[in-house]
């Protein structure tokens, strides 16, 4: 049934297609019996799927990855399709439109999508007003926080202070997104020291010890990611989600001719999948399995969930391959994943 949706929705712009589906998804929701016909359609329940991660409890595995709702509108919608838990964001102190349009474009052949969103997003007042209201139970819900995009670089821990203190009792967890390519001047924060001084200011402001997260992107060398492990031992964060989308454009099935045309943006999907579970593994090597890595990047059915678990991952997130895959992404991990464990 996907496949014949596929087929009208690729045949949107990306964006305008997004936002159709889900008002769809949400649409079924609302019908009496919708949320019974999704959990026979999409969920997987067992014991052995269950994971206990930084204190948190999953009823699996497999999350929601930061971009898809960015404004937490669609907590439930996800949380029906199985998903256990959903990263909102990436959200900023004030609403920013973004970039202008198009910014996000699908490479079919290759599987994959190229974004450059720019934190499009309500700002944080209108996210904290929606995770005040009922959420799906059991569900665990992750902010990944940013700051906006005419913050200059040496004021951006207060942009990431205000979205930390507002959303703090809201949240399960926070991830600090300073990797998207997509604003100005974002992965310069990824340098050592103004790492390390935004990531203090952040745990100095931890009073419960809520689990934080810093998200990276996939594009660091091995020398950059070696300081990402100190840096993460020396301020007691977490752990690491990894990764972010990408900058290279090496392994695409598309034209050169096309992919120039659609100019900058980091790019996510099938491709990514060998270099996320590469930086997922070093990490856990480096770190001698001393905190916490999510994997992100590729992950379309069992195969690439498994290589990001055999590399190490704790838990693991989707985004892109749920574009291409469909609703019934999670349900087709989950049952491979309980008949092997």
């Amino acid at each position: 049934m996907y496949r014949l949706l596929k087929f009208f929705l690729f045949r949107i712009d990306p964006e305008s297609a997004h936002h159709i589906t889900m008002w769809w998804f949400m649409l079924v929701l609302r019908i009496p019996g919708g949320k019974a016909l999704f959990r026979a359609l999409f969920q997987v329940h067992h014991p052995s799927l269950e994971r206990t991660v930084a204190g948190m409890k999953f009823s699996n595995p497999v999350g929601l990855a930061a971009g898809f709702d960015k404004n937490g509108l669609y907590l439930h919608a996800m949380a029906a399709l199985g998903f256990s838990h959903i990263e909102v964001g990436t959200i900023t102190p004030v609403a920013q439109a973004g970039n202008p349009k198009p910014r996000l474009f699908r490479l079919i052949h290759s599987r994959a999508l190229i974004n450059r969103m720019g934190f499009n997003n309500d700002g944080v007042e209108v996210l904290a007003e929606r995770l005040e209201k009922k959420r799906p139970p059991g569900l665990i819900v992750g902010a990944n926080i940013g700051k906006n995009k005419t913050t200059p670089n040496e004021d951006a821990a207060y942009d990431y202070l205000i979205c930390f203190e507002r959303l703090y009792h809201l949240v399960d967890y926070f991830t600090i997104n300073v990797s998207s390519p997509n604003t100005p001047g974002l992965r310069a924060l990824q340098d050592k020291e103004p790492l390390t001084e935004l990531l203090t200011a952040l745990q100095t402001n931890n009073p419960d010890d809520k689990p934080v997260f810093l998200k990276i992107a996939p594009d660091l060398t091995l020398e950059q990611l070696d300081e990402i492990v100190d840096i993460i031992m020396e301020t007691n964060l977490t752990g690491v989600i990894a990764t972010n989308t990408t900058i290279t454009r090496s392994g695409l099935s598309e034209s050169k001719e096309m992919i120039d045309s659609m100019g900058a943006g980091g790019l996510s999907g099938a491709p990514l999948l060998n270099m996320a579970v590469s930086v997922v593994k070093h990490l856990k090597e480096k770190s001698n399995n001393r905190f916490v890595v999510i994997g992100v990047g590729g992950i379309e059915d069992y195969t690439g969930a498994k290589k990001h678990l055999d590399a190490g991952a704790d838990l693991i997130q989707a985004y892109s391959g749920l574009i291409y895959t469909g609703p019934g992404l999670v349900k087709s991990i989950l049952k491979r994943l309980k008949t092997k464990d």
